[in-house]
């Protein structure tokens, strides 16, 4: 196998989920496993890395990915990984601040109306620029953290992403995000990167930056492929935004530790340094953050537009679009059992 071996989850109605290998223009069929969790975890049981586990279990079944990728097969992907067994065992979190072009979107979006002054989100990205890259080994300084949901609110490329009727606007994120399992006796295991859409209300979060949290609470997406990969020290890339197939918007990304205010190992740190974080057999998506977004020029997204992100040596490029749901918002009443 290759040093990027690249996987999709795929499923058929009648055939149930598995696991390909990306060999363009091919995905190989892997026998055994329904689901990279399920890899993984045989090999963090057995002691067999995954890539001689797929060696042992390729089949001789390929498929033609344009056919499944432009959805034109009865095989259809899934996202490039979750927790089938207990979808709310997968924690999707992320970063944030953790690239300049971020803060500075941020620091516009809540500064005061003299803008002299540092918002709190510059703060943040500063004390990451001067703490967020210690020493081997060392602890450096907290970044910002956010919960967006468990694996329930994972999407696929070519699914739409949806703005819930209680939002307030939704909006692309290009980012990378990191797999995780954690292992049996508690140790967090980093599977590879997957390229991702963080999907955000960024019009909420503008009316107060602690709504920073609410607006996180939306669907994402990730995929089509994971890589298995240990390199994260530089990636360049492109994220469009497109209306009846007119571009609207269009930026040059880069991500990983050259254009980021923390080192990798830090971000995971303070992720994992929780012990519910550390729960055995729990997995996490976890976005580290942006560069680009079509909210910070003035583009508000319309049902039916195009959002698309490619990370060079991260696979085929993403493609979501964007439904606005506009049904009344109905209040949801809990009742108690007394």
């Amino acid at each position: 196998m290759k040093d990027k071996t690249r996987l999709v989850q795929i499923s058929y109605q009648s055939k149930g989920r598995k696991i390909a290998v990306v060999s363009e223009p091919y995905l190989i069929l892997v026998d055994e496993f329904t689901s990279i969790f399920q890899l993984a975890l045989k090999a963090l049981d057995s002691g067999v890395s995954i890539h001689a586990l797929l060696e042992q279990q390729l089949s001789t079944e390929k498929l033609d990915y344009d056919m499944v990728y432009f959805g034109k097969s009865d095989w259809k992907l899934l996202p490039s990984f979750d927790n089938p067994d207990t979808v709310s065992n997968c924690i999707v979190s992320g970063t944030g601040l953790t690239h300049h072009s971020s803060a500075m979107n941020r620091q516009v979006m809540h500064q005061s109306d003299e803008g002299n002054t540092l918002t709190d989100s510059m703060k943040v990205y500063q004390w990451g620029v001067e703490g967020g890259k210690p020493a081997e080994g060392e602890i450096g300084v907290q970044p910002e953290w956010f919960y967006k949901g468990t694996g329930a609110i994972l999407k696929a490329h070519g699914e739409a992403l949806q703005v819930p009727d209680f939002g307030n606007d939704g909006g692309e994120e290009p980012e990378i995000a990191g797999v995780y399992i954690v292992d049996r006796t508690g140790q967090p295991v980093r599977i590879g990167f997957t390229t991702g859409n963080e999907f955000s209300d960024h019009v909420m979060e503008k009316k107060n930056y602690l709504y920073l949290a609410p607006s996180k609470l939306r669907n994402c997406s990730i995929g089509p492929e994971l890589v298995l990969t240990d390199d994260f020290s530089d990636l360049n890339g492109v994220v469009t935004v497109s209306r009846k197939e007119e571009i609207l918007w269009s930026a040059d990304i880069k991500t990983g530790e050259t254009n980021m205010a923390h080192t990798l190992a830090n971000l995971e740190y303070h992720h994992f340094k929780y012990p519910d974080h550390r729960q055995p057999l729990q997995c996490h998506v976890h976005f580290y953050g942006t560069g680009a977004f079509s909210f910070g020029v003035g583009i508000k997204l319309q049902t039916g537009d195009e959002m698309k992100v490619q990370w060079d040596g991260m696979g085929r490029m993403l493609v979501n679009s964007i439904e606005i749901i506009e049904n009344k918002e109905e209040f949801v009443k809990v009742k108690t059992i007394q």
